[in-house]
């Protein structure tokens, strides 16, 4: 498994993705790649292979649930763990998101805090 510590992260609305980033630099990775579509988060990934990549559900371009399929589908990205941002995390929504591939769900809106904290436990497995 790839311990790279590279992160990417793929959120329409920037207020998110500066929050997002402030977490993951807050939990000791590095931010790769900080996009607004999920034409670019997929290509930032194949380019980057990162450890982990935090999709925003509902994007331009590709949705995170298309962005999850298309990384699950490349055996070279097997190892890149993807967390779904969503505003519903209800079980229909998280079995939708695990058949894409997704392996951890987060809901919106979420605190900064929160998402430092499932960083810096989340990183170590999967």
């Amino acid at each position: 498994m790839i311990r790279t510590n590279l992160v990417v992260i793929a959120d329409d609305d920037p207020d998110i993705r500066e929050l997002v980033g402030i977490a993951v630099q807050k939990s000791g990775l590095q931010l790769i790649a900080s996009v607004s579509d999920g034409a670019a988060a997929l290509a930032a990934i194949r380019e980057h292979v990162p450890d982990l990549a935090i999709l925003d559900i509902a994007m331009p371009e590709l949705t995170g649930l298309e962005v999850c399929r298309e990384v699950r589908a490349d055996p070279a990205l097997d190892d890149v763990r993807l967390l779904l941002l969503t505003a519903s995390v209800d079980e229909a929504s998280q079995s939708v998101g695990k058949a894409a591939g997704a392996d951890y769900f987060l809901a919106k809106p979420f605190s900064p805090r929160e998402l430092s904290t499932w960083i810096s436990v989340g990183k170590e497995s999967r």
